[in-house]
């Protein structure tokens, strides 16, 4: 496979969690730019209609459905949405939805804890699971195999100020990917995760609008800023293309150099 094919996803379908806001849908966006066909889910039926329209206007190729991936129910109708508009072609997931309530440890009540656990790690998961023989049928088809990209978080990887069970979530979900790229690497399915930093999403301004804390985010990143949603997409995008046809099991931080600097 020449250059041009191996650092492109034409003809390659994906399936992406949580993708009208933020992240998800600067990684829905990204694919989208470098030839893949996307199915988008979200749990705002504005939002996804939104998108689509304007995708269309642009002219690529997207579809999508409403759904909540912290619940069974909507997982299985997710799943089998996807595989109707791709006719059972499934050559990515990216599980990029999630979220956080904010509290200290003892703050936290069973069901706020289950809940984030639910959309965080769980739907992660379970849609892994669903997709798998339709990504193990596709494995042979391209260089590179099928791919799984998981977005966590720095918070899995350090602690952070960002509320405990937020961060075992994205812990387990980094413990998660490699076991999956173990068990799955036979069945020509890599598993990755990316870790960002602070990336300016509308869930990361509810604190960074705080001056103070924006200024300490800053001074933490050796590159010194906050990330763009469009700067974990190419993360993503990098790891789902046949350019990255020996990495698997590996979560990449798109940290600004957060992780590497200590002091």
């Amino acid at each position: 496979m020449n250059a041009n094919a191996r650092w492109s996803l034409a003809g390659k379908n994906a399936l992406v969690t949580g993708a009208t806001k933020g992240i998800g849908r600067a990684v829905a966006e990204e694919f989208m730019e470098l030839g893949a066909r996307v199915f988008i889910v979200a749990r705002n039926a504005k939002d996804v209609d939104d998108c689509l329209a304007e995708w269309t206007k642009r002219g690529w190729k997207a579809a999508g459905t409403v759904g909540d991936v912290s619940k069974a129910k909507d997982r299985a109708q997710v799943m089998e949405a996807a595989l109707l508009e791709f006719e059972g072609e499934l050559d990515i997931l990216v599980n990029n939805a999630g979220g956080n309530i904010r509290k200290k440890a003892l703050d936290y009540a069973a069901d706020e804890f289950q809940q984030l656990m639910d959309r965080n790690l769980v739907s992660a998961w379970e849609l892994s699971r669903l997709a798998h023989p339709f990504l193990k049928e596709r494995a042979g088809k391209s260089e590179g195999g099928s791919a799984i990209v998981n977005i966590g978080s720095v918070a899995g990887l350090v602690a952070l100020r960002t509320g405990v069970p937020y961060g075992a979530s994205k812990a387990a979900m980094s413990q998660m990917t490699r076991g999956l790229a173990g068990e799955w690497a036979a069945d020509g399915i890599r598993v990755n995760c990316v870790a960002p930093w602070y990336i300016r999403t509308p869930l990361a301004e509810t604190v960074l609008k705080d001056e103070a804390y924006h200024a300490e985010v800053v001074a933490r990143t050796p590159l010194g800023r906050v990330g763009e949603p469009r700067e974990v997409a190419a993360a993503a995008a990098f790891l789902a293309m046949g350019a990255a046809s020996f990495v698997t099991g590996q979560t990449l931080a798109a940290d600004g150099g957060f992780l590497a600097w200590s002091f």
